[in-house]
C-alpha cells in the first residue's frame, strides 16, 4: 500500500509517494513538482565485498526522452552515454548524502534516478536529491538524514523557491541548496555579481524552505519506513591503533611540516612503511592488513594535522591561517592560441587556453527536461596523472572534471558579453600541478586567457577555496574551529570542509560546498565567505599586474567578423537550392557564413582578401535595387524587345530596345552584344520585382559629369 505526502515549498507544491513503485529495491519513492516526476531507488548490499577497503557508493541520474514526449536522437533512438546535464545531477545528489553513511561501513549502495515526467519548466535536479533523501528514509539502509532541498532564485531582488526555467530567465541567482534540520550541507550555483550579505540571506532562504520537506519525509519514514538493518563497521582494532600511535610517536609533526608537498607526502609515508612493517612483527599479517595500515595511518595523520591547526596554530606549509599562497601569472605563452595564460597558486597550477570560434562551434544538446539547449561558452577541465607525479589510467574526462569544468564555466560565465556578442567561447584549463583548488586556478587563468585573446570580459573573475578544521564535541555539535584561507590538499583531504567562491572586486558568481561535516552552521560560513571575498580581492590585485583588462586587439590567428543586415526575405536567395548558393561562397572566401533568421549574416575569416570577397558577394547578391541608382552591369540575354542586364549579383533587370540610346534603335545588337558590360540606371521596379533599367538614362548622366561631353551618335547605315 502506498502512503503520500504533499509539502508547500513556496507557492509550489511537491508530492512523495512510497511504496507504489519499485517495491522491491531497499527503498523507493516518487517526488513529484508540477507535471515533473522522478522515481528514485535505494539499494544496498547484504555485506562488503572480500577485501573492500573505501565506501562503494553509486549516484545514478538518467533523463528519459519519452518523460517530455519526444525520440531519441541518433541512429539506435536509444539514450546513449549520460549527458554533461546528467553527470552534473549525479553530483549535485551524492554529494550531500555521502557524509550521513556510518564510517567503516564497506557494504555497496546505489541510489538511481529516472526521469519519468517532464514539463519543461521544473527541473528534476532538485527532486532527485529530494528524493534521494527520502528513499534512503524509508528504505531499512543505515543513513543519518533526512535532507531538504530547495532551488533559490532572485527575481527584483525577492528570493523565489523552485523557480521554472522561464523565471529564472529573470533570475541573477541560481542556487541549490541543501540543508539539514539545523545547518547547511552543501550548495552549488552561480550568480550576477550577488554581494555576500545577498549572498548570505539567499543561504538562509534555503534553509527555511528546506524544513518542511525534511518534516515531511519524517512523517512519510514514521508511516511507510523499514527497521534500519544491523551492521558491522570495518575499522582498525583499537589495540593495533594504539600501538600505532606508540611506535610513530612525535615523529609525524616535523614530518607533516616538511616543505614541499611531495618532500611531506614522503616523508609520511617513510614512518609509515617502517611502523606498518613493524605492526606486521607483532600481530601478524592477519591482523595487520594494508587495509589496517592505511586505515590507521589516516586517523593518526588526521589526528596530527588537526592537532597542529587547532592546538599548534599551525599549518602543514607554514602559512598562517589567512595567507594566500604565492600568486605568478603570464599571458599569451601559447603563440597559435587566441589567448593563453598559465596561473600559479603555490603548487598548483592551471595552464589555459582560449579559442574564439563561430556559430557552426556553439554546443547544442537534447533538453528533455527545458532550460537551455545550446551553449556558446564552453570550458573544459582536463586533470592528468602527472599533475600529482602519479601514473594512472589514462583516459577521457570523469565525473569530478566534469563537475570542476562547470563550476569554472558557470563563474566566469556572467561576466561575459551578452546578446549581440557573435562568438562561440571555449575555455581549457590544463592542470599542471595539483595541490588544491585547481578549479579555482581555472577560474582565474580563464579569466587571463580570455583576456589575453582580447574577449571583453565586463570585470576579471577571480576564486578561491576556504576550509575548515572543527572539533566536535559530546553534543555532537561544533565545539572550536578553525577557517584556512586557500587550503592545499592534505587539508582538504584530512579536514572538514572546501568551500569554493568565484567572483569579481563587485560581488559572487560563482560557489559550490563541499562537506564532510554533517552540517556547518550559518554563522561559520558566513565567516568563511567573508574570509573569501579577501583572498578573492588579493588575487584579482595580482592578476591585474599581469594582465588588467582584455586586449584592444585579437590575436592574428582568431577569426575575424564582419556583420551584415539583409532582408530576411532575402535570405533564401542567399542560400540557393539546396545551399547551392552559400556553399559556393564559402569555398570562394574561405570563410564561415552563420545566417540568423532575423537577417543577421556574420562572417568569419582569418584573411581580408576572403572577407572582402564574402561582403562583396553577399551585399550584391542581397542588394535592393534603388531607383534613380546607375549601376555597371553585364549583358546576360538578347532578345527582339531590349537585353537583360545582370546589374547587381544574381539580379537581372530589362533594358528596353527605347531605352538603349537616345535615338532611334533597330535591332538590339546594334548597341550591345552578349557579355558586354554596360551602364545601365534603374527606372524603377514593379509590382512583381520586375526591374526596369535604362541604357539612355545612363548615358545621359554620366555625359552631364563629365561636362561637355559628345552625345551618343546612331551607327551609320
Amino acid at each position: 500500500m502506498s502512503e503520500k505526502t504533499s509539502v508547500q515549498v513556496g507557492d509550489k507544491q511537491i508530492l512523495i509517494e512510497t511504496g507504489k513503485l519499485a517495491k522491491q529495491a531497499d527503498g523507493a519513492v516518487t517526488v513529484q513538482l508540477g507535471e515533473t516526476i522522478v522515481v528514485v531507488a535505494a539499494v544496498a548490499a547484504t555485506k562488503a565485498k572480500e577485501g573492500q577497503e573505501f565506501f562503494p557508493l553509486t549516484v545514478d541520474y538518467r533523463e528519459k526522452a519519452a518523460a517530455a514526449g519526444k525520440f531519441p536522437g541518433g541512429y539506435f533512438k536509444r539514450e546513449g552515454r549520460p549527458t554533461e546535464k546528467e553527470i552534473l545531477t549525479c553530483r549535485l545528489t551524492d554529494r550531500p548524502i555521502r557524509p550521513l553513511f556510518p564510517k567503516g561501513w564497506y557494504n555497496e549502495v546505489q541510489v538511481q534516478t529516472v526521469v519519468l515526467s517532464a514539463d519543461g519548466e521544473n527541473d528534476p535536479d532538485i527532486l532527485s536529491i529530494v528524493g534521494a533523501s527520502a528513499a534512503l528514509m524509508v528504505s531499512d539502509i543505515p543513513w543519518d538524514g533526512p535532507l531538504g532541498a530547495v532551488r533559490v532564485g532572485r527575481i527584483g531582488g525577492k528570493f523565489i523557491a523552485n523557480p521554472t526555467h522561464a523565471e529564472m530567465a529573470e533570475s541573477d541567482l541560481d542556487l541549490v541548496y541543501v540543508g539539514n534540520a539545523t545547518d547547511i550541507v552543501m550548495y552549488e550555483g552561480s550568480a550576477q555579481e550577488i554581494s555576500e550579505a545577498d549572498f548570505n540571506a539567499a543561504l538562509k532562504f534555503g534553509q527555511e524552505c528546506c524544513q518542511p520537506l525534511i518534516a515531511a519525509q519524517k512523517e512519510l519514514a514514521a508511516k511507510a519506513g523499514k527497521p534500519k538493518r544491523q551492521i558491522t563497521l570495518n575499522i582498525v582494532p583499537d589495540e593495533i591503533l594504539q600501538e600505532a600511535k606508540k611506535l610513530a610517536g612525535d615523529r609525524f609533526v616535523p614530518a607533516l611540516l616538511t616543505p614541499g608537498k611531495l618532500a611531506r607526502e614522503a616523508a609520511c609515508k617513510a614512518i609509515q612503511d617502517e611502523v606498518g612493517a613493524r605492526l606486521v612483527e607483532k600481530f601478524g599479517a592477519e591482523k595487520v592488513t594494508d587495509f589496517v595500515i592505511k586505515d590507521a595511518f589516516y586517523y593518526i595523520q588526521k589526528e596530527a594535522v588537526r592537532s597542529l591547526i587547532l592546538d599548534g596554530g599551525k599549518r602543514l606549509d607554514g602559512r598562517d591561517f589567512n595567507t594566500v599562497r604565492p600568486i605568478s601569472s603570464e599571458v599569451g605563452i601559447l603563440p597559435r592560441a587566441h589567448g593563453s595564460a598559465l596561473f600559479s597558486r603555490g603548487e598548483t597550477q592551471a595552464l589555459t587556453l582560449a579559442t574564439l570560434g563561430t556559430g557552426d562551434d556553439t554546443q547544442e544538446f537534447d533538453s528533455y527536461t527545458g532550460g537551455e539547449n545550446q551553449k556558446k561558452f564552453i570550458l573544459h577541465y582536463n586533470f592528468p596523472n602527472f599533475s600529482v607525479g602519479e601514473t594512472g589510467r589514462i583516459m577521457g574526462p570523469g565525473r569530478r572534471e566534469i563537475g570542476h569544468g562547470a563550476l569554472a564555466e558557470r563563474s566566469i560565465e556572467p561576466m561575459l558579453p551578452k546578446m549581440d556578442y557573435p562568438y562561440t567561447v571555449r575555455v581549457t584549463s590544463e592542470i599542471m600541478e595539483s595541490n588544491g583548488s585547481t578549479s579555482m586556478a581555472s577560474v582565474c587563468g580563464g579569466s587571463l586567457a580570455l583576456m589575453d585573446a582580447g574577449v571583453p570580459l565586463l570585470r576579471p573573475v577571480a576564486g578561491i577555496s576556504v576550509g575548515i578544521c572543527t572539533e566536535i564535541g559530546a553534543d555532537k555539535k561544533i565545539a572550536r574551529h578553525q577557517l584556512l584561507t586557500d587550503i592545499i590538499g592534505w587539508e582538504d583531504h584530512y579536514c572538514d570542509m572546501d568551500c569554493k567562491i568565484a567572483g569579481t572586486e563587485k560581488g559572487i558568481t560563482g560557489f559550490q560546498l563541499d562537506l564532510k561535516l554533517r552540517g556547518l552552521p550559518h554563522e561559520l560560513m558566513a565567516e568563511a565567505v567573508e574570509k573569501a571575498r579577501v583572498a578573492r580581492l588579493q588575487i584579482l590585485a595580482e592578476m591585474a599586474k599581469t594582465l588588467a583588462e582584455p586586449r584592444k586587439e585579437l590575436s592574428k590567428y582568431a577569426p575575424r567578423i564582419t556583420t551584415l543586415k539583409i532582408n530576411p526575405e532575402k535570405i533564401g536567395a542567399l542560400i540557393g537550392p539546396g545551399g547551392k548558393n552559400i556553399k559556393r561562397l564559402v569555398e570562394e572566401s574561405g570563410c564561415e557564413i552563420d545566417i540568423e533568421d532575423d537577417g543577421t549574416v556574420n562572417i568569419f575569416s582569418v584573411s581580408a582578401e576572403g572577407m572582402k570577397i564574402a561582403v562583396d558577394s553577399i551585399s550584391g547578391m542581397t542588394a535592393e535595387a534603388e531607383i534613380g541608382k546607375v549601376y555597371r552591369g553585364k549583358v546576360v540575354t538578347i532578345k527582339e524587345f531590349g537585353a537583360f542586364v545582370e546589374f547587381l549579383p544574381g539580379k537581372d533587370g530589362l533594358v528596353h530596345i527605347s531605352e538603349l540610346a537616345n535615338f532611334r534603335v533597330k535591332k538590339t545588337e546594334d548597341i550591345v552584344k552578349l557579355g558586354d558590360e554596360i551602364w545601365v540606371k534603374c527606372l524603377g521596379v514593379d509590382e512583381k520585382g520586375r526591374v526596369r533599367l535604362s541604357r539612355k538614362a545612363a548615358m545621359e548622366d554620366r555625359d552631364k559629369q563629365m561636362s561637355g561631353g559628345e552625345p551618343e551618335k546612331p551607327p551609320q547605315e
